[in-house]
C-alpha cells in the first residue's frame, strides 16, 4: 500500500507499528539525527513527504521525530533539501533536550509522534487514491 515510502525514525513506537507496512529507517539519537539522516536521505534523491518539524512540540521539548519520504527518486529534490536544512537549524538553535523525563512522559511523547506520522501517512494515501 506504502510502497513508494520511507519512514526515519528514532520512535520505537512508530519502529515497531510501522515496519511491516512500511520501510523504516530506525535511527539511534535525538530529533537532530533524524533530521540529518533525512537531510542525507534528501541528498540522494529521496523527497520530504511529512515536514520535518511536524507539529506544535519545540525540537527540545520532545525527544522523538519521525518524517515521511519517497523513496529515492532521480536526482536531488532541492526544495526538500532546503526545508530540512532549516529544520535543522531550528533544532540546533534550540539546543539538545535538557530534560529527563519519565517513562510515563516518554511514552506519550511516542504517541504524540506516532500520531503526527499517522496523519500524515493518511495523507499521502489519500492523495495517492485520487491519483489512480
Amino acid at each position: 500500500m506504502y510502497s513508494p515510502l520511507i519512514i526515519v525514525s528514532n520512535n520505537p513506537l512508530v519502529f515497531s507499528r510501522w515496519k511491516e507496512r512500511i520501510p523504516v529507517r530506525y535511527v539511534e539519537g535525538g530529533a537532530l539525527a533524524v533530521l540529518l539522516t533525512v537531510r542525507d536521505l534528501c541528498h540522494r534523491g529521496c523527497r520530504l513527504l511529512s515536514h520535518p518539524l511536524a507539529g506544535s512540540v519545540k525540537p527540545n521539548e520532545t525527544p522523538y521525530r519521525s518524517v515521511m519520504l519517497s523513496e529515492a527518486g532521480p536526482g536531488t529534490d532541492p526544495d526538500s533539501v532546503e526545508l530540512t536544512e532549516k529544520a535543522i537549524e531550528v533544532t540546533e538553535r534550540f539546543g539538545p533536550v535538557r530534560r529527563v523525563w519519565q517513562e510515563r512522559e516518554i511514552r506519550d511523547f511516542q504517541l504524540v509522534d506516532e500520531a503526527l506520522l499517522a496523519g500524515a501517512l493518511e495523507s499521502a494515501e489519500n492523495d495517492l487514491s485520487n491519483l489512480i
